[in-house]
Order: C-alpha cells, then sequence, then structure tokens
C-alpha cells in the first residue's frame, strides 16, 4: 500500500492491546498517525479538550461504555462534529449496526470479516471522502 500524500491522523478507540498495535502499524506504514484510546471515557475526555482527528474507529464491546453509548453521548454534547465515525467491531447484529447507522456513523466494518489492509483503505477513503 503506498504512502498518502498528506499525513492524516486517526484516533482507534478499542481495549484490545493486540488489535490496537496492530492497526496501529498498518496505519503508520500508509503515512496515518494514530492516537490510541483504550476507552470510551478516554475518548470523550479528549474530544472536550478540543483534540482534532481525521476519523475515529470505534469498537462497541468496551467495559464500562460501550461504543454506541460513546456515540449517543458524543452526539448529544455535540463532541466531534465533523469528524467522520466508523465502527470496527465483531458485532455483526442488526440493531447495532441500526443504532449505530441512527447515531450518524460514516461505516461499519465487521474485524472478523475485514482484513486488515480493508480496514486502512476504508478508513482513508472516508477520509479523503469527507475532505472533499
Amino acid at each position: 500500500m503506498e504512502a498518502t500524500e498528506k499525513q492524516y491522523k486517526i484516533i482507534i478507540v478499542d481495549d484490545d492491546d493486540f488489535l490496537v498495535d496492530m492497526y496501529a502499524t498498518k496505519f503508520d506504514h500508509s503515512g496515518v498517525s494514530v492516537d490510541v484510546c483504550k476507552s470510551g471515557e478516554v475518548l470523550l475526555e479528549k474530544l472536550r479538550a478540543g483534540v482534532k482527528s481525521d476519523l475515529i474507529l470505534l469498537d462497541i464491546v468496551m467495559p464500562n461504555m460501550d461504543g454506541i453509548e460513546v456515540l449517543r453521548v458524543m452526539r448529544k454534547d455535540k463532541l466531534g462534529e465533523g469528524i467522520p465515525v466508523v465502527m470496527l467491531t465483531n458485532q455483526n447484529d442488526e440493531k447495532d449496526i441500526g443504532e449505530s447507522k441512527k447515531l450518524g456513523i460514516t461505516s461499519y466494518i465487521v474485524k472478523a470479516v475485514a482484513t486488515p489492509s480493508e480496514v486502512v483503505s476504508e478508513v482513508i477513503g472516508v477520509i479523503k471522502n469527507s475532505h472533499t
């Protein structure tokens, strides 16, 4: 995969260290810098502090506050407005997909059926589309 001309910045919100490290390495090799949040609460704190990003990659299954609840708070408190949110999860449940879409996600990727390279391509595509 070729590096992108522009250095994009994404935030990955996931509590799985192995997956976060793997995706961070893949994105780094594609010219995308990664900020990691191990929980939804950490993401919300960063957004409240004004941290900017080209995209948020959000897992659903996390301790304390799941990704859908994080999205609800983001929308209610108007956090991260204008930042595309892509769900990256193993939840392939129609209820979760529907709820995520109602909350305005840009894309929904099921980890088990997408290779890391496909995830990187999808994310870079979403970012490029959001900048046009």
